[in-house]
């Protein structure tokens, strides 16, 4: 992992507890759940884009962008000094839709499962529930490299 990577990492995780904390904005407040998905940042650092997840209607995420926008000069200095940070970089925020659409797609396909077994047809798959996989579990695609790579080199290796 580049130097790039962990400070853009670091920055994702002092941001969202700022945020928590810090950020005292009724805009922010009223927003509910307002996560950092991910910050990324100039080669010189200078600027650091940071995604917001924010599970709330249009309206309120527009202003629980506004009002973090408004918080980003407050937030810059201790997110500096938490990170060794020599110059702050300047926060742009963005409001990051991906967790939203994850979400929603994967109601349709249930929606369309459900609807598929109600109209006769099994042989529809179901989609998993949602969860987060824990590290143990593995996809077979995985499971057969694994046993691949366990199993040596193979006929046409040198010895």
């Amino acid at each position: 992992m580049s130097r790039k990577d962990r400070v853009e990492h670091a920055m994702r995780d002092e941001l969202a507890t700022l945020i928590a904390r810090e950020v005292k904005d009724p805009r922010v407040s009223a927003a509910g759940v307002v996560g950092v998905a991910r910050v990324e940042c100039t080669p010189d650092f200078s600027v650091a884009k940071v995604y917001v997840s924010i599970f709330a209607d249009d309206a309120v995420a527009a202003k629980a962008i506004d009002g973090l926008k408004a918080a980003a000069g407050f937030l810059r200095g201790p997110l500096a000094r938490r990170l060794s940070l020599g110059r702050p970089p300047e926060l742009r925020f963005v409001h990051d839709r991906s967790a939203e659409m994850s979400l929603r797609l994967t109601e349709v396909v249930r929606e369309d499962a459900a609807k598929a077994v109600a109209a006769g047809r099994d042989d529809v798959p179901v989609a998993p529930p949602l969860r987060a996989a824990s590290p143990a579990e593995e996809t077979p695609a995985a499971a057969g490299a694994a046993d691949a790579a366990d199993a040596g080199p193979g006929p046409d290796a040198d010895a």
